[in-house]
């Protein structure tokens, strides 16, 4: 079973707070933080991380809010909030302006345990979640073994008016499945990236049947799992290359990340067709690759069409799809179908 791709994302808004004061002291100006989690899916039922703890830290120390949900932890299946949808971990908290960078606690558990972080397969058995991160940031807590950290060494700026941020986790390099005698899944924080909301849009579109049928034909067997993967700028289909530990050599290319292609329902909650969508990207130009085996993409190994047992292989693509701050570029592939 091999994760697509996750995304996380973080929504940090400022707004510039009355500050008063006579001529010879000056309160800080002060800006309204808010994070919120968000996905793009994986090939996993449930993808539950139990959230303990935000910590922002800067110059002057550290500021952390409790994110606990009535005294529990706040546990969000990220599976649930998908593309630009966001479950909120913080709202509304009122902080100096400054630069800052950010540490997230989580709860880890090598145990499966459903009121802890946890990964269920598509066969429903579930597994723990770990990170192997930790140390502290500030805050309560750090230190308790079973506290994982998500650090994000990227600093980035609460300034007076609205600022919006999305943390980004591609967990098809970053969620490691149950290795050797391991029964656990594995976060690594390399998997996390911070990004300026006001320099994201997204990017959403259809899944022909016939390309589906096409691709399934192509790979052949009975097992297929369906993904739309995110490159960038002009990258040719030959080129467009697989998650992997190694560096790619030009001209193949690296995706940037992938999202599984799921039903279209209409209100009546009936089917009507499939469709991916990546919630934030930064904007610029990029190819899409679509292919109907993601469940061969291991990352820790490089899978090409070549192998005998699990060949892996972009089957389509669709070239300059152009994402612009805060809009939906189209990324039909409805116009590239193969004959």
């Amino acid at each position: 079973m091999k994760i697509v791709n996750k995304l996380v994302a973080l929504s940090l808004s400022s707004l510039l707070v009355a500050c008063g004061g006579d001529d010879s002291t000056t309160a800080p100006k002060m800006g309204v933080f808010s994070l919120g989690v968000s996905d793009n899916p994986s090939d996993a039922k449930d993808v539950t991380i139990a959230f303990k703890q935000v910590v922002l830290k800067h110059d002057a120390g550290s500021i952390s809010f409790d994110v606990s949900d009535n005294g529990a932890l706040k546990q969000v299946n990220l599976l649930e909030f998908q593309g630009t949808a966001v479950e909120t971990l913080v709202s509304d908290q009122s902080i100096p302006v400054g630069e800052y960078q950010m540490c997230i606690y989580m709860q880890r558990s090598e145990t499966p345990n459903a009121d802890s972080s946890y990964v269920k397969t598509l066969d429903d058995n579930l597994h723990g979640l770990t990170t192997n991160s930790n140390g502290s940031c500030g805050g309560v807590g750090a230190d308790d073994t079973d506290t994982g950290r998500l650090f994000f060494n990227k600093t980035f700026t609460i300034a007076a008016g609205i600022n919006s941020f999305v943390a980004e986790f591609d967990l098809n390099s970053g969620l490691q499945d149950p290795h050797g005698n391991k029964d656990y899944w594995t976060l690594k924080p390399t998997s996390v990236q911070l990004y300026n909301n006001a320099e994201v849009g997204a990017i959403k579109g259809n899944i022909p049947a016939d390309l589906t049928t096409q691709c399934q034909t192509a790979a052949g067997g009975s097992i297929f799992s369906q993904a739309v993967y995110l490159y960038s700028d002009a990258t040719a289909l030959d080129n467009m290359s697989d998650f992997r530990s190694e560096a790619v050599v030009a001209p193949i290319t690296a995706p940037i990340a992938a999202a599984r292609v799921n039903d279209i329902v209409d209100q009546n909650n009936q089917v009507i067709g499939q469709g991916y969508e990546f919630g934030f990207v930064v904007a610029g130009s990029y190819s899409v690759g679509y292919t109907c085996v993601a469940q061969h993409d291991d990352p820790d190994v490089n899978n090409t069409p070549d192998d005998i047992n699990q060949p892996f292989f972009i089957y389509a693509d669709k070239q300059a799809v152009i994402v612009t701050n805060g809009t939906v570029a189209n990324g039909d592939f409805a116009d590239i179908l193969n004959p």
